[in-house]
């Protein structure tokens, strides 16, 4: 059978699943649905909108949940895949190194699709999380890293591994409650079960990396709170670093040195957050870590991601903390550097931070001058807004006013995009 006939027979199951959920009559059904009795049955693979919508609606599924069982691509069966299932995830692994996340995705399905065992197919979903993450898209990678857990038994090792990538996920969703939940489990167990391999000590690195960073936002977002928050994420930030550079020495590793860069930046934004740091000082002390990136052909891998982030961290301490001309330079430094990071490593989170923090500013000088100030944007900005606004769910209002509110470069204007 054709692909396209699998699809049409899918469309078919779902309306007879449909009848049978509301136990309706062919009649009924089809004036839900709104088709025609003798029609019910659509002769194509590729249903309008309208149908969709409805079945959605009757069978009490989402729309995407709809798509997916009607367009589900046909996988090749076990026996069609050359390779083991240990080769595959030695591949997957050299993906991931590569930076070539849609082979990552390809073989981890493979690994999917031959795993065995409940710690295989955990082992595939990490992998497709890791390949998702990569890409930038977020809803599918904490979708892959919830699979993983479900599988049972696993080994604890894997099941940590799967929390902390979930707790980072939510964590770059601006799913802060979620991304401190999930974290907060990793660090609590290796309190009880010190970690004696680099791999376990790894990831009780990256959980109070998380923690710390979704307690860092937290506290931006709740003045009551923010005390308490500070003080948490200047903890969390601090052990993390320190477990960082110890693993970075001990294990030869530089990799992880960016990683523990990351902290030490972010921990300057705590530190002016807290009160112990002026801010003009704090976003002197991120500009002047810039100075090692000033050249980003001669950067890469985590400690370029690290200076992105210092540029983030920078933009947020002169957002809330500067007024007039130190504002406006600060903001100009720091998104200017951050999106050209962002570009070299196609960096979708980096993005989201730059996009939100630029139309925040521009919302600010508005209601201080009260003038109606001019934002531009041009082809290559919209475009990107456009796939920021397809990851982050919390960015997409922010999206829509920017183009409600910008001109375009090439002269066309606001809402026309």
């Amino acid at each position: 059978m054709g692909q396209a006939n699998s699809r049409q027979q899918r469309l078919h199951e779902l309306i007879d699943f449909a009848r049978a959920y509301r136990g309706w009559s062919r009649l009924r059904t089809a004036e839900a649905l709104g088709r025609d009795t003798t029609k019910l049955y659509p002769n194509t693979d590729n249903p309008k909108l309208d149908l969709v919508t409805a079945l959605a609606s009757v069978l009490d599924w989402s729309i995407d949940d709809i798509v997916a069982y009607i367009r589900q691509d046909e996988r090749p069966a076990a026996g069609d895949i050359a390779a083991d299932y240990e080769t595959l995830d030695q591949q997957a692994r050299a993906a991931h190194c590569a930076g070539d996340f849609d082979q990552m995705l390809a073989l981890a399905q493979q690994m999917a699709i031959v795993a065995v065992t409940p710690e295989h197919r955990a082992r595939a979903a990490n992998r497709e999380h890791g390949a998702w993450d990569g890409m930038g898209r977020y809803s599918n990678a904490l979708e892959a890293a919830c699979r993983g857990l479900q599988e049972a038994p696993i080994p604890t090792r894997r099941r940590l591994q799967l929390q902390t990538n979930l707790a980072n996920t939510h964590y770059t969703l601006w799913e802060l409650s979620s991304a401190l939940a999930h974290a907060h489990l990793v660090v609590e167990w290796y309190e009880e079960h010190p970690p004696t391999e680099p791999i376990d000590q790894k990831n009780q690195a990256f959980a109070w990396y998380v923690r710390g960073h979704a307690y860092r936002r937290s506290a931006a977002q709740n003045e009551d709170a923010a005390p308490t928050y500070w003080r948490f994420a200047q903890r969390d930030l601090r052990t993390a670093r320190a477990t960082y550079d110890h693993l970075a020495a001990s294990l030869n590793d530089d990799r992880l040195g960016g990683i523990a860069n990351t902290c030490a930046a972010g921990l300057i934004e705590v530190a002016v957050g807290a009160g112990e740091l002026a801010p003009e000082k704090g976003v002197g002390q991120l500009i002047d870590m810039l100075e090692n990136a000033v050249d980003l052909e001669r950067v890469a891998g985590d400690w370029l991601e690290s200076y992105g982030w210092a540029c983030i961290f920078g933009a947020n301490i002169a957002l809330r903390r500067l007024k007039g001309r130190p504002l406006q330079q600060s903001m100009a430094i720091f998104t200017n550097k951050a999106l050209d990071i962002a570009e070299r490593l196609d960096h979708w989170a980096l993005r989201e931070r730059v996009f939100s923090m630029q139309y925040e500013l521009h919302e600010a000088l508005s209601a201080e001058t009260g003038l109606k100030l001019p934002y531009m944007i041009d082809d290559e900005e919209k475009k990107l807004i456009t796939g920021t606004m397809g990851r982050f769910p919390t960015f997409r209002r922010t999206g829509w006013m920017i183009f409600q509110t910008a001109r375009l470069a090439s002269g066309r204007v606001n809402g026309h995009v």
